[in-house]
């Protein structure tokens, strides 16, 4: 066995709570190294006759990538407390693995050789609102989803959809046209809307704060955003805002005031200033959001921007009702200032979702003490290069994902903001070449992954659109001018999604993969249910054959609920199949 690449730590997610009673263990191996593990563990007060007393019990090989093997283990403390290490096997050789290396037998005199979870404590416990679970998220830049009501069109507004968009067009999308749309969303299946930015602000797409406690006069005002959220939750729909609070804009009210007066503005403090007086050329003398000088980087460690920030955060929720907050560029605002938001947040409306946008590997943010998940763009790049660009072929994109998964907590896993696109991406039908079958596959996958799924406004009816500006063109409505086949195939794929909870959050497994071929097969379990789901990503029929006996079982294709009775079958070239396998004892 390569001792270097076994590794495990008793935390984050190699070893966390899942629930009050309930330790989730991990162990990662050199791939294809060791054949079987055990988990060696005990209560570190539990002795006899001068031994520590241990329980073995085995592992399961809960996933592969490219290098390494993962382990699971799921078990229950009697006393919420453990000391615990690993038997690993492989041909004729065992190994002990503890916090104090390896072993050849396992130690009984210490306890101090093993790892340590001390206690199981509630206030440790991960611990994200249920809901999002079972949610759909759809993402509105609110500029460029209808517009409703014409009086409020910013001065230069252009007819709806009458050109491409620039980074400073109007076309005035606003609240009265969202409430306008509501029962075509329900018609979609979605339970969750995320808006951008909707607070007063010089831009069509609002990252640049004038206000924090005003609407945009071009969306509406303060009732009729209520009225949305009111009508929304009629509907069994959440709302989730996003904060945009690593940065303000230019014309922030403080920021304008340092601006006037310079080192004796009392607002001095609320920016990172290097030097007086300001200037924006040939780069800003203050931090802002990139090299942007109309976003000066806000201070969140100043007291009074801190307070600043909380209230409007609670402002929101507590006056509006909404669900959730998406946390802009969180990744560059200090951590204990997160610590304090969730705080505040809860403890007005304890089941709100708290959303980081993080790019990047965001475990310090998801210790159950700032954010409930993050925007998951491993996922979404995984996705895109496998389904829409072809630059990884069906091993590599089984590794991705192996890797997306047991990068985080299970608890984590299962609330996690799963995209293909958004307002910073290409849309994915440009991505694609416009082949809409590869838009298909790519929502097939991402309907049935682990995770709370977001479908970026008009991809299901076939938006088209490059980088920023191009990807927030205007919303069609027209349905003659609508993909209404796909947005048929999206509205089915969300309603057995919802119909099957293997789909929304069931365990996800690699049953085979093939580069030659380039399909993908993978399991979704979830107590008795199992869906297999097999995706053809390629211009070639694919000749598939079931893995497993058909006897006893009886299976359906739930996309056209025949029941399967050959072992092996013709998959279309990019076509799929979602199979519910059951015991024919229990149909």
């Amino acid at each position: 066995m390569l001792k270097e690449a076994i590794y495990h730590r008793p935390k984050d997610a190699f070893a966390y709570a899942y629930d009050e009673r309930t330790l989730h263990i991990r162990l990662r191996t050199k791939k294809n190294d060791v054949d079987a593990v055990y988990l060696l563990f005990g209560d570190p007060y539990v002795w006899k006759d001068g031994a520590w007393q241990w329980d073995k019990q085995p592992m399961q090989k809960s996933g592969t990538d490219a290098l390494f093997d993962y382990w699971f283990i799921a078990v229950a403390p009697p006393y919420r407390r453990l000391r615990y290490g690993f038997e690993l096997h492989a041909e004729n050789e065992v190994l002990i693995y503890t916090e104090k290396g390896f072993y050849q037998e396992a130690p009984t005199d210490d306890t101090a050789y093993y790892f340590c979870f001390p206690f199981l404590n509630h206030a440790d416990v991960f611990c994200a609102p249920a809901w999002v679970k079972d949610t759909v998220w759809y993402q509105i830049f609110p500029e460029r989803f209808a517009n409703g009501n014409p009086r409020l069109n910013p001065p230069n507004t252009l007819p709806w959809g009458s050109v491409e968009p620039t980074t400073t067009s109007f076309f005035g999308g606003d609240f009265e046209g969202i409430i306008d749309h509501l029962d075509y969303l329900v018609e979609l299946g979605i339970n969750g809307i995320y808006f951008t930015p909707i607070f007063k602000a010089p831009s069509n797409h609002k990252y640049d704060t004038i206000d924090y406690f005003e609407i945009d006069p071009q969306f509406g005002n303060k009732q009729t955003f209520k009225r949305l959220v009111e009508e929304c939750h009629k509907k069994g729909i959440r709302v989730m805002l996003d904060a945009v609070f690593n940065h303000s804009g230019y014309y922030f009210a403080p920021f304008q005031d340092v601006l006037k007066n310079g080192e004796k503005s009392r607002y001095k403090d609320w920016f990172h200033i290097r030097e007086f007086p300001l200037q924006t050329e040939p780069i800003p003398n203050y931090d802002t959001f990139a090299f942007v000088p109309e976003m000066p980087k806000l201070n969140t460690e100043n007291r009074e921007v801190k307070q600043y920030l909380l209230d409007v955060a609670t402002y929101w929720i507590r006056e509006f009702d909404i669900d959730g907050w998406r946390l802009d560029v969180a990744n560059e605002v200090d951590h204990q200032f997160w610590r304090e938001f969730r705080q505040a947040v809860k403890a007005i409306k304890p089941d709100v979702y708290i959303l980081g946008e993080i790019w990047h590997d965001a475990m310090p943010w998801l210790r159950g003490d700032q954010f409930d998940a993050v925007m998951n763009y491993p996922f979404t790049n995984g996705a895109l290069n496998y389904f829409a660009k072809g630059n990884v072929r069906a091993n590599e994109f089984a590794d991705t994902m192996t890797n997306v998964l047991h990068s985080y907590p299970q608890n984590v896993n299962e609330v996690a903001f799963n995209l293909l696109g958004s307002h910073d991406t290409p849309r994915i039908l440009t991505t694609c070449d416009e082949r809409k079958e590869k838009v298909k596959l790519m929502f097939v996958f991402q309907l049935s992954f682990s995770g709370s799924p977001c479908i970026y406004y008009g991809d299901e009816i076939g938006l088209t659109g490059g980088q920023d500006p191009l990807c927030r063109k205007c919303m069609v409505w027209e349905k003659e001018k609508q993909d209404r086949d796909l947005f048929t195939h999206v509205q089915t794929l969300i309603a057995l999604r919802k119909q099957y909870r293997a789909l929304r959050f069931g365990e996800f497994h690699v049953l085979e993969t093939n580069d030659e071929t380039n399909h993908i097969a993978y399991v979704k379990t979830y107590d008795d249910e199992t869906i297999v789901c097999v995706l053809n990503n390629a211009e070639t029929p694919l000749t598939w054959t079931v893995p497993f006996s058909l006897k006893d079982k009886t299976i359906t294709n739930l996309w056209t609920n025949e029941f399967l009775t050959k072992q092996t079958m013709t998959i279309e070239p990019y076509g799929f199949l979602m199979l519910l396998v059951q015991p024919t004892s229990a149909v």
